[in-house]
């Protein structure tokens, strides 16, 4: 007889939109990852203390699941920086720290 487990899926089932980086703080990059529990376009971007964009990560259509993105701040000088997801309905802001 066949395993009964053997069509289930291991997958975690992502039930929520989240977004989180580490390294945090970070020299001199970081992965931002994100989760989708329903397929969309996705914007991250990054923001100095200013409010000013330095960086554009995502900007596409993804499908729903688990991602992640590289920051990668050798250019920028140190200090608090701004990335912000949104995402169909989903709008999150979250700090992370480039100590050199």
């Amino acid at each position: 007889p066949k395993d009964k487990m053997e069509n289930s899926s291991t997958e975690k089932v992502i039930t929520e939109y989240s977004i989180s980086n580490f390294p945090n703080p970070y020299n001199p990059s970081t992965t931002i990852n994100y989760q989708l529990p329903q397929s969309g376009f996705v914007s991250i971007k990054v923001f100095d203390m200013l409010g000013k964009q330095v960086a554009e990560l995502v900007n596409e259509f993804k499908d729903k699941g688990s991602h992640f993105v590289q920051f990668n701040g050798s250019d920028f000088s140190s200090g608090i920086y701004i990335y912000q997801i949104n995402v169909n309905d989903f709008h999150k802001t979250q700090k992370m720290m480039l100590v050199k």
